[in-house]
């Protein structure tokens, strides 16, 4: 692997500079400890440029997100808001909230109007693509409240699958989270993106949702990010974001 000729492509330490790696005079130290690969390949001196809207680069595994322009968003979408950029009917919507942003942005799936939690927001289309995917399987874990104290027995027949009308759908993970007369809390996780499929899955164990809230795709997690606001991912976090997908 040699490095493109005088003239051609970015010189890498600016690509990890500006992805947020650290200073330029970081990144070459990077380099020069052998902590840096592209392509696979691990980058044995300095000089190299590389192109990076095709090259993948890690730094210590990691996959750096260096395509110039990308960022990933992260968005605690509050309940009553849709999952559109614009709204014919002049309901709240996820573009409302990006009106200051200069990139045109996708969002990564969609959450029902009344459904809360982290919205992935992205102007890599082919992440956008790759994440939403089925035969990628990325999880989704969300915290499901239901009125009553919900029994053993549906949290088995959860994992065990259930059949809608559009097919069987069960949990990867379920944990009960708080049982107080009167309210269940519970986590699940699935990997599956069928329209409003964590609401059918406890209509059908007799348990309407009163409350669903996503706190986490794939490993990008919510965290105490407030209702409403917007957080660009850390260079960690969209590495990891792209490598659960293969990029």
């Amino acid at each position: 692997m040699s490095p493109k000729p005088e003239g051609e492509g970015v010189r890498l330490q600016k690509v990890l500079a500006d992805a947020g790696i650290g200073s330029r005079r970081a990144c070459e130290e990077l380099i020069e400890q052998f902590r840096v690969s592209v392509n696979g390949e691990i980058v044995r001196q300095q000089g190299m440029r590389v192109n990076p809207a095709v090259d993948v680069i890690h730094v210590d595994g990691e996959r750096v997100a260096a395509a110039a322009g990308h960022v990933v968003i992260a968005f605690n979408k509050p309940a009553g808001v849709v999952t559109t950029m614009q709204d014919d009917l002049g309901r709240p919507c996820v573009g409302d909230y990006l009106s200051q942003r200069k990139e045109r942005l996708f969002h990564i799936g969609r959450l029902d109007a009344d459904t809360e939690g982290l919205l992935l927001l992205t102007n890599d289309g082919l992440l956008a693509n790759q994440v939403s995917h089925p035969r990628h399987g990325v999880p989704k874990t969300y915290v499901v409240t239901v009125a009553g104290v919900i029994s053993r027995d549906a949290g088995r027949l959860l994992l065990k699958g259930v059949e809608l009308d559009d097919g069987p759908a069960k949990a990867d993970h379920y944990r009960l989270l708080q049982s107080v007369p009167g309210v269940s809390m519970i986590e699940v996780v699935i990997h599956e993106g069928r329209k409003h499929i964590v609401r059918r899955m406890f209509d059908e164990v007799g348990y309407p949702v009163q409350r669903l809230v996503r706190t986490r795709v794939g490993p990008i997690r919510l965290g105490d990010q407030r209702p409403g606001t917007l957080r660009t991912l850390s260079t960690a976090e969209a590495g990891s974001l792209y490598a659960s997908v293969g990029l």
